[in-house]
């Protein structure tokens, strides 16, 4: 029979957890307080990935980028849904086997209804 944990079985856990908050609340005032505080138009300036910034970086760019990104977490999630029925397909029995198989169909309705609207077409 087990027994029911008392709130001072948890005083080790909110212990660790006052210990590393504190530890990173101090790290960051002691590294504010005693780093360096010399500001150069270099140092200021953006860098990303060790090249120099080329003109205007709030220019419009493609909407297929979104569509592409968006249409890949939403079948990427989608796979993922499927892990469970996978992990448990004998206890489900046929009702999870048609279950799953109803989700896969409204799944590649989805992805042929992308196809026919072109979605993943780049030429213009």
């Amino acid at each position: 029979m087990a027994s029911t944990p008392a709130p001072i079985d948890y005083l080790p856990i909110v212990l660790m957890f006052i210990v590393a908050l504190g530890f990173v609340i101090t790290t960051m005032i002691a590294s504010h307080w005693l780093g360096p505080k010399r500001k150069t138009k270099v140092k200021l300036d953006s860098f990303e990935c060790g090249v120099e910034a080329q003109g205007n970086a709030r220019l419009p760019f493609a909407i297929k980028y979104f569509l592409v990104a968006i249409l890949f977490v939403l079948f990427d999630i989608e796979v993922i849904f499927m892990y469970p029925w996978a992990v448990n397909f004998r206890e489900l029995g046929l009702t999870g086997a048609i279950e799953v198989f109803s989700f896969i169909a409204l799944l590649l309705i989805g992805f042929y209804y992308m196809l026919s609207k072109n979605a993943l077409k780049w030429e213009e």
